[in-house]
């Protein structure tokens, strides 16, 4: 049988290395000019797995975990994480209607170099979804870093001898 200090240093593990999918998904289409449907694919990938990394363990581990560690730093943690993967999803809002549009469009996918402006039109009305995209994504990673900060403080004080 695995204890819980194993299985609680595996999902900070886990988490951490989620951390390098969602700053190289970010790197990818912030240096990217034009992103083309190979870097989207690319980008989502990334990203995707960064999430797998951190939804796992909290639906496998955290969540079960959470009402038998009902601690005021364990609340802040939930809260935090409940926070961030509500601006998830309304980021994810956003990026289905963006895909949809790029994905109904020949020229998109097929193109090396493509305008997303030239997406635009009023009946999709692309700015307000890239809109909430960012806003999401925004509140995504600064909720995350702050619910990640408050996991690993959580397992330090928890699992190791950091207060001797």
């Amino acid at each position: 049988m695995v204890g819980s200090s194993t299985i609680a240093g595996l999902v900070v593990i886990s988490v951490s290395l989620s951390l390098p999918c969602f700053l190289y998904g970010a790197w990818l289409m912030i240096v990217s000019e034009p992103i083309t449907w190979r870097i989207l694919k690319r980008h989502l990938i990334v990203v995707g797995m960064g999430l797998l990394l951190t939804t796992v363990p909290l639906v496998g581990w955290m969540i079960p975990k959470f009402w038998s560690q009902f601690t005021g730093l364990a609340v802040v943690h939930a809260f935090l994480g409940v926070q961030a993967y509500a601006f998830f999803l309304l980021a994810a809002t956003g990026i289905v209607r963006i895909l949809r549009a790029k994905w109904t469009s020949t020229e998109f996918r097929q193109a090396d170099d493509f305008d997303l402006a030239a997406l635009d039109d009023a009946e999709q009305d692309l700015g307000h979804w890239r809109a909430r995209l960012r806003i999401g994504v925004v509140g995504y990673t600064v909720l995350w870093l702050l619910a990640y900060v408050t996991g690993v403080a959580r397992y330090v004080f928890k699992y190791t001898d950091f207060l001797g």
